[in-house]
């Protein structure tokens, strides 16, 4: 069976989102697993397919970035799926790990894919510095006061986090922030 997995980062990448769907279809997959979550985050759905995987099945993405976020993470997700006997494909590289080459070349563009993000997080720390050294760099915009005592409110009602952050239209790094920030106001004074 060719079991499918779609991942984006952000509900405001649905066009992408609806592409790798699409494309998964497309090439077969009977079973597709999906959800909008950050690679650094817990990805319930990524381990939900693996665990759903049985011997002789393949493991199907549209790009190597949907699957890892490192060369760690791409090694032990494809150990994981190996102990299981099933095979992995990246659609767009042309790539499966039922051949020794194909294991080889995925390692190797994992590593790279690594070494890539390591070098554009650099180059973004440098201009950012360089805009802050001019005076160009404000940061991220705040969000507005009325948002922010929303998020309070509703964590005072005891709302999970996930859901304050869907209904004040924010992310999640964001009401944590703003949580932090107004229990370190309320220690000051």
């Amino acid at each position: 069976m060719d079991i499918g997995y779609a991942r984006t980062s952000t509900i405001e990448q649905e066009a992408g989102f609806e592409a790798q769907l699409r494309e998964l279809e497309l090439c077969g997959c009977e079973k597709i697993f999906k959800e909008q979550v950050s690679s650094v985050a817990h990805r319930a759905q990524l381990d939900a397919a693996i665990e759903f995987s049985r011997e002789g099945d393949t493991f199907v993405v549209t790009k190597l970035d949907r699957l890892a976020r490192s060369i760690g993470d791409l090694l032990q997700i494809l150990r994981r799926l190996e102990l299981k006997l099933v095979e992995v494909r990246i659609l767009n590289l042309g790539l499966d790990t039922s051949t020794p080459t194909g294991k080889l070349i995925l390692t190797v563009l994992g590593g790279v894919a690594e070494w890539e993000r390591t070098m554009m997080l650099e180059r973004q720390r440098e201009g950012i510095a360089k805009a802050k050294k001019a005076g160009k760099y404000k940061g991220r915009k705040p969000i507005h006061e009325d948002k922010r005592a929303a998020i309070v409110s509703l964590a005072r009602e005891g709302v999970p986090k996930a859901r304050i952050a869907q209904q004040v239209g924010v992310g999640q790094a964001t009401v944590y922030r703003a949580l932090a920030a107004s229990r370190a106001a309320g220690a000051s004074d």
